[in-house]
């Protein structure tokens, strides 16, 4: 053979991989212990899973998880199923998420299933073929839980909750939140509020809604149901929806029932030049990073989104575990007022 044919066959050849075995010998130990040492299941004492991990790099051994997923007929991978990353609500919730499985062993497997419900059922069923143990869902649908449910896949729902169901919940406090912020304007001096928002048929919206009647119930203000204006989870709609509450009604301040909306609004209110919040007080539910940047920063409730993905992940991770009774549990994550230069008194 050529020089050349040599050489193409050099190349050609696949790299062998380090094994359990290679990293055995480099330790001085035997295989049952570096799988011991390597993986959360089994015991290692301390001193022995740092030589054994040290060993590991020395020689470049990476974990074949695909291998011990086949052996044990299961996974250690969880999946996320989020509606859009590009929102940074869902960024915040996967980036919390992933922090407690990393420090569990457990792989995320991310899918933005873009609030579309056959993407959603399509990624279910992608999971269920991958034997993943447990699933974090923002369900689009009530169907996607139930399916993953009744094929043995533990669920916890996030920040929404569809209908009924058996699945493991985390929560914003959503009805105390709104109340807050609602309760914020009315001692301002306001009493003419408009809410946009864009549905109501999950419990995130309902409960935001609900917090809002509720704080104008407490303080015996009558709501104008015409100030509750609904638009579509989309900022050029709810731009559109804010131009007709204002040029339809008299309104002192508006909120936003997320971050989406509240971009939305704000692009309304600055293309009139409105003087925020001389003219009108601006707030939202849901902060985000950029509405502390604009002029004037937006007065928000804060959902704590990355510790609200941190207790999704730790309630699965227990429900894996066999450490919870059969039924369900909820979580309510505090959301918390944080006033900033966007809402001032009620202009006379």
């Amino acid at each position: 053979m050529s020089p050349r044919g040599q050489a193409a066959r050099a190349v050609s050849q696949p790299v062998r991989r380090p094994t359990v075995q290679d990293v055995a010998r480099e330790a001085g130990v035997s295989p049952s212990t570096v799988s011991r040492a390597l993986h959360t299941r089994g015991y290692a004492s301390p001193a022995v899973r740092a030589k054994v991990r040290a060993a590991a790099e020395r020689i470049g051994y990476v974990t074949d998880h695909n291998a011990r997923n086949l052996r044990s007929r299961t996974s250690t991978s969880i999946g996320v199923l989020i509606s859009d990353l590009r929102n940074p609500f869902y960024a915040d919730l996967a980036a919390g998420i992933e922090e407690e499985l990393r420090a569990a062993e457990y792989q995320m497997v991310l899918v933005n299933d873009n609030g579309d419900p056959a993407e959603e059922m399509q990624a279910a069923e992608t999971l269920l073929a991958m034997r993943v143990p447990g699933v974090i869902v923002t369900p689009v649908t009530a169907k996607c839980p139930q399916v993953l449910q009744d094929n043995g896949v533990h669920v916890v729902c996030a920040d929404r909750e569809l209908g009924r169901s058996n699945s493991d919940l985390v929560l914003s406090d959503n009805k105390s939140g709104s109340e807050a912020l609602t309760e914020h304007l009315i001692a301002l001096g306001h009493t003419r509020i408009g809410m946009l928002i864009d549905e109501t048929k999950w419990s995130t919206g309902a409960g935001r809604l609900a917090g809002f009647r509720a704080a104008h119930a407490a303080n015996g203000l009558e709501i104008d149901e015409n100030l509750i204006a609904y638009t579509s989870f989309d900022a050029d709609a709810a731009r559109r929806t804010t131009r007709k509450l204002l040029n339809d009604h008299e309104v002192t301040a508006v909120i936003s029932a997320n971050n989406v909306l509240a971009q939305g609004a704000l692009a309304e209110l600055k293309d009139r030049r409105i003087k925020i919040p001389r003219q009108i007080s601006l707030a939202a539910y849901d902060d985000v990073p950029w509405m502390s940047l604009v002029q004037p920063a937006l007065t928000t409730v804060d959902q704590s989104t990355v510790e609200m993905g941190r207790s999704c992940a730790r309630l699965l991770l227990a429900r894996i575990r066999g450490e919870l009774p059969a039924r369900r549990r909820l979580v309510k994550v505090p959301a918390r007022l944080i006033v900033r230069g966007s809402t001032g008194p009620a202009p006379r």
